[in-house]
């Protein structure tokens, strides 16, 4: 008897109209994606980037977007906004689309920060740090007046963990990754991978010349704010993922074009 999901009914079948089907799919997820990533991204740089302010330029995809629409709004407007960067991301973002590129040396007070982010939380606890960046974007973030996050809906949850399953990244010193992996997994649990590279053998190196490490962990009702004071106790650890009390406003962009709001004030 010939196997119902033999070789040959599976080429058969998705070299079909099921195929298009497929295809089409996946054509429009991408781009509702990429619509909602667009839209919060907009809304956010025309509600807080003023002329004369300092902005902290977040990393990751969706700024891209913020990144477009503050250069156009610098051409119609003639904004005066100096730009600082939170990676080497950010900085040819910057360059690229002509706008002021600062630093923290001259201009160490930000009027705010728009930035990226994996997961928020009912209470506005983040993960950051999938690209990488989350040293450098934590240290702008904690310079901003006021810290903006843009995300589409896929990272809008009510727990940490509900979508985003990559875990909380870690930054460490590349000789003590193996001592805090145990540290952390002893005191919270979960399990923890060094994270390797794409396109090199070996471990993830940040802009900072750290690795990373993910922790996945296993219990989602953890006082996030003791674990992130825990783990950076640990010597080694740089830095962690997790940003606490710190992003004043979110903007999710839905998949219709809509966006949905959430602000910490109206947080219980």
């Amino acid at each position: 008897m010939q196997p119902l999901y033999s070789v040959r009914n599976l080429y058969n079948f998705v070299t079909s109209e099921n195929l298009r089907s497929i295809v089409n799919y996946c054509t429009k997820v991408k781009m509702s994606l990429e619509q909602a990533k667009q839209v919060a991204a907009y809304r956010a740089v025309d509600e807080y980037v003023k002329n004369n302010s300092i902005f902290g330029v977040g990393s990751g995809s969706t700024v891209v977007y913020a990144v477009q629409r503050l250069s156009e709004r610098v051409e119609t407007e003639n904004l005066q906004v100096i730009c600082i960067p939170s990676s080497f991301q950010a900085k040819q973002l910057i360059i690229k689309h002509n706008l002021v590129l600062g630093e923290l040396d001259t201009n160490p007070d930000i009027d705010v920060t728009i930035d990226g982010a994996d997961e928020v939380d009912n209470n506005m606890t983040l993960i950051k740090g999938g690209g990488g960046c989350l040293l450098q974007e934590k240290i702008v973030a904690s310079c901003s007046k006021k810290l903006i996050v843009i995300a589409d809906y896929t990272k809008d949850s009510k727990k940490l963990g509900d979508h985003y399953k990559k875990g909380v990244p870690i930054e460490v010193i590349p000789m003590a990754y193996v001592p805090i992996k145990n540290k952390i997994t002893s005191m919270f649990g979960g399990e923890i991978k060094l994270r390797n590279a794409v396109a090199k053998a070996g471990p993830v190196v940040t802009d900072n010349g750290n690795f990373i490490l993910d922790w996945m962990f296993s219990n989602q009702d953890l006082d996030w704010e003791k674990v992130n004071e825990s783990i950076k106790m640990i010597p080694g650890v740089v830095e962690t993922g997790l940003f606490v009390k710190m992003c004043e406003k979110a903007y999710f962009g839905q998949p219709e074009g809509t966006v949905v709001e959430r602000s910490a004030s109206i947080i219980n």
